[in-house]
């Protein structure tokens, strides 16, 4: 019997010590990311990254404000605005205008595509075909472009599942 308890000591003790390792991993690669994009940590910078990173879902300031606000009760709206602001114009973050309501933010700068869904408001990443999408383009001459984003709007499968299901 002793030996069952210990087991799950040790389980325990083990999985403690796992998780506190995969979070110093991640605060690390979080604070490389920032520097890497010259913008200068502070816990609520790196917090705002972080679910950025976390949550892949295109959130809104006010989504990443109420969820951090939890356990950061200091943080204010006003800097996760300014922080958001930051981050998008260091590129460490893309701002997405897809919605003329929402102003959303995606960690992933990589070249893709988004998908709005207008039934239920999902925002979908898409991987792009042609990743210059200013060769799709007839740039005249003197223009210099210095971001292009692409979205579509329409309906997602789960909205025209339900729509055919009703």
């Amino acid at each position: 019997w002793s030996s069952d308890v210990c087991s799950s000591d040790l389980f325990i003790l083990f999985s403690f010590v796992t998780i506190t390792k995969l979070k110093r991993m991640k605060t690390s690669a979080t604070l490389s990311y920032l520097t890497a994009h010259d913008v200068k940590p502070s816990v609520q910078r790196m917090a705002v990254m972080q679910y950025l990173f976390d949550h892949r879902t295109h959130p809104t300031a006010d989504e990443i404000y109420m969820a951090l606000h939890k356990q950061m009760p200091t943080l204010s709206k006003t800097t996760v605005y300014n922080t958001l602001k930051l981050l998008t114009d260091k590129g460490a973050a893309l701002q997405l205008t897809i919605d003329e309501r929402n102003c959303c933010f995606d960690a992933d700068t990589s070249p893709h595509a988004h998908f709005l869904c207008t039934r239920c408001g999902k925002v979908y990443d898409l991987k792009l075909n042609n990743e210059h999408l200013t060769n799709n383009a007839d740039i005249p001459n003197g223009f210099r472009p210095e971001g292009v984003q692409l979205y579509f709007r329409g309906c997602c499968p789960t909205c025209t599942i339900s729509e055919v299901d009703a």
